[in-house]
Order: C-alpha cells, then structure tokens, then sequence
C-alpha cells in the first residue's frame, strides 16, 4: 500500500465552517491525508486558530475570512486561497446554522436567513470554485447534509428543508457537473457531538437516552464525519457521484425497532 493511498498529497481543499467542530476536523484530517487546506469561515479568528494548529503540525494551511452569503466574500475568499495555494481540487460545503422556530409563527427573515447560509451558501461556493476545478481538469465537492433532510426535525424552522435542499442540490450538481469532470456527493450525520450541539448532551440523561437509541451504541464524534468526508473527496471514490453517505450509526434504521409488536 502506497503512502499517499487516498491520492490526496498537493490536492487544495477548501472547507467552508472550518473553524467549528465538524469544519476543523475535516480540514485536519484532509490535511493528515497530505492535501493543502484551505479554510474558510465567518469567524476568521476561528479558522486562523485551527490553520495555526495545522501548520504546527507541518501542513500546508491558511484561513480566510468568508461570510458565504455574500456573493462578493465567497469570490475574494476562493481567490485568495487560490492565490496562495493553487486551484482547488476539493470543495467541502460545510457551513451550517441552526435556529429553533415552529414553522407556524417563524418570522420569515429567520427562515430565510438559514436558507441563505445552509442551502444557497452551498451553491455560491460551488460557483466560486467551479472555474479552479475545471481549470484542473475537474474536483470533488463534498457537502454536509443531515439525517434531518429526511426525517424532518421538528421546531428548527429551515433546518430540515435546508438539508433537504442540500441533498437535492448535490444530486443536481452531480448531473450538471458530472461531465466536466466534478463529482458531487453528501455526507448526512446524525448525532455528532460538536460545539454547537453540547448543550443538548449537558443535560441530564441525554446523552444516555441517545446512547440507547443509536444501534451502534454511542454518539458520534467530528473525527467520524471527517473520514468519511475524506474518502468521497478523494481519488478512492472517483466513480461515487450523486450519492449520499449516511454517518449516524445506524440511527436512520430504528423506526420499527421502536415500534410495539406483539410477540417481539
């Protein structure tokens, strides 16, 4: 087995979020695999720390400020990075926001403003990045759905049509870009313990009672979307395109194990 089995050594991979939980673990596990990274987020301090702690390392990585609802900082930020890394060959999409709201009273603003980061976010940066990759001869995106654009999550406003959204947006991509060499795919987790979801696990019982629920018996982890990230992003799943990867311990599977059956 060769060093560089993933086929990832010099490829440029830009991650959207970097500076979160799931974000910084994939751009560190992309840069372990030998690519030079990227990172991309609204907070630029956050993503200057984990490009910071990459480069401690012996990677190859700079951050860049990018509100990716705005058109204008998702260009300048693809230009810089690829001023100062090359033509990216790899997209991961994995900004996100989440805000509660019943979809009987959510102000509108509010759903559109989730739309904005998590769905429309999603093609700006597809966009931006489209002319590096075809001047390469074609790339990878790789974009972070949920569990949740199938299985609708009640009182999140937008989450779960967003995530809908995602899913239907990578299969379209896929479709469109397939023939310029682009592939497209999703990763959908489901309980993954970051940052932004530890206040849920604080909680007494809770991470117990969704211990008990998952089939492989524990909670996710940022590492476990990582690897699976960096496996559709890399030459190993050169023929996966348009496909969806669920990373969630078997979680999408429960629904009849739930359900009463006499005489089971």
């Amino acid at each position: 087995m060769t060093q560089d089995w993933l086929g990832l050594a010099g490829q440029v991979a830009i991650v959207t979020g970097a500076g979160g939980g799931i974000g910084s673990a994939i751009a560190a596990e992309l840069a372990a695999a030998g690519a030079v990274v990227g990172l991309l987020d609204r907070d630029g301090a956050a993503a200057e720390a984990v490009a910071s702690r990459l480069r401690d390392l012996g990677a190859s990585a700079v951050a860049t400020a990018c509100d990716i609802t705005d058109e204008a900082s998702v260009r300048m930020a693809m230009e810089t990075t690829r001023a100062a890394l090359g033509d990216a060959a790899i997209l991961v999409n994995n900004a996100g926001i989440l805000r509660p709201g019943a979809l009987a009273d959510i102000p509108i603003a509010q759903w559109n403003a989730l739309l904005a980061v998590n769905l429309t976010g999603c093609l700006t940066c597809a966009q931006a990045v489209r002319p590096q990759m075809l001047a390469r001869g074609g790339g990878s995106l790789v974009h972070i759905a949920s569990i949740a654009a199938t299985n609708p999550q009640p009182r999140s406003g937008a989450y779960s049509p967003s995530k809908a959204g995602v899913a239907m947006l990578s299969r379209q991509l896929a479709l469109e870009w397939g023939p310029d060499g682009i592939r497209s795919n999703i990763v959908s987790p489901g309980f993954i313990r970051t940052p932004m979801s530890e206040a849920f696990y604080l909680a007494p019982g809770i991470l117990e009672r969704r211990e008990a629920m998952v089939p492989r018996g524990r909670v996710g982890t940022p590492q476990d979307i990582a690897d699976a990230v960096t496996f559709l992003a890399s030459a190993r799943a050169s023929y996966v395109n348009g496909a969806e990867l669920l990373v969630d311990g078997g979680l999408d599977q429960v629904m009849m194990e739930l359900t009463p059956r006499p005489g089971f």
